[in-house]
């Protein structure tokens, strides 16, 4: 059975590593969405785009918890929940943006 106390340990010993990978995997999964959007391709990569940003951003909250789970409550754990809340509500913005004004046929007019 998983247990959720090693998983947060891992995530707490391997701060650096894990950081290192969602940062820019966060900020560039959410840049290739957004310039999906910008070039009003299909909902469906948008849409594919948006899912993995978000489950970057998912993954880094997770990670920023378990460190508030044992009490360290700093400026870089604030900085990265809220890099991964921009980063979800780009993602929500985009798929919104798509589906309401890139598909009306008056926008622009």
């Amino acid at each position: 059975m998983l247990d959720l106390n090693y998983l947060a340990e891992f995530s707490r010993t391997n701060c650096v590593a894990i950081c290192a990978f969602l940062v820019p995997a966060n900020l560039l999964a959410t840049l290739l969405t957004m310039i999906l959007t910008g070039i009003c391709r299909p909902l469906y990569q948008i849409w594919q785009a948006a899912v993995i940003a978000s489950f970057f951003a998912f993954v880094m909250m997770l990670h920023v918890y378990s460190w508030f789970a044992i009490g360290v409550v700093m400026l870089p754990t604030y900085i990265l929940l809220s890099l991964a809340i921009t980063c979800v509500l780009i993602n929500l913005g985009a798929i919104f943006y798509h589906k309401h004004y890139l598909n009306n046929p008056t926008f622009g007019q």
